[in-house]
């Protein structure tokens, strides 16, 4: 947590951003672009996600920081939409990272909105774009719930599967794991 590992002057700083980001202050959305300066790298996600959190940032004010901003903005824009966005209305937001290979961003749309917001469907190719990335499937929220049972799911990593086999490729451990839960359960 960044107010027990941070400097002393970032805590301040953050504290400082986090007041005028609940006052609504013009200055707000400056601070959560310039918190990896303040704050450091290791600190920016949970500085930025805060900062929106203190603003209850809407839909429209989340999609012009995710438009305008850094890949670091946008990946904390992605992790903040759980929290601040209840309909899905950010599902453009997600389905734009998933077009990326910024695999940062890739693993931060897969989170819990996702698992909430996307159809089967965007959700099946979502799963997909981590195993084409590389993106451990950890980073999939709801991943067991959403799998399970899924035949259309199994269709596609068994072909996915076999194209790698075909092309001489190593089929990654997550694809094997992911197709192992889309069996079928016993309420299924």
């Amino acid at each position: 947590m960044l107010t027990a590992t941070a400097t002393a002057a970032a805590r301040a700083w953050l504290d400082s951003a986090l007041a005028e980001a609940e006052a609504h202050a013009p200055g707000w959305e400056e601070h959560f672009v310039t918190a990896g300066r303040h704050c450091g790298r290791a600190h920016a996600d949970e500085a930025r996600t805060r900062l929106l959190r203190a603003a209850t940032a809407d839909a429209a004010t989340l999609t012009r920081l995710y438009r305008h901003g850094a890949a670091a903005e946008r990946r904390a824009v992605l992790l903040a939409l759980p929290a601040l966005v209840t309909g899905p209305e950010a599902v453009p937001l997600v389905e734009d990272a998933l077009r990326t290979h910024d695999t940062s961003l890739i693993a931060a749309a897969v989170g819990p909105y996702a698992a909430t917001h996307l159809t089967p469907h965007a959700w099946r190719h979502a799963l997909l774009k981590c195993l084409f990335t590389e993106v451990p499937v950890t980073a999939v929220a709801g991943l067991a719930e959403r799998a399970a049972g899924d035949d259309e799911l199994a269709r596609m990593l068994a072909d996915h599967a076999a194209e790698r086999a075909a092309a001489g490729r190593d089929v990654p451990a997550d694809l094997t794991r992911v197709l192992a839960l889309t069996a079928p359960t016993e309420e299924s």
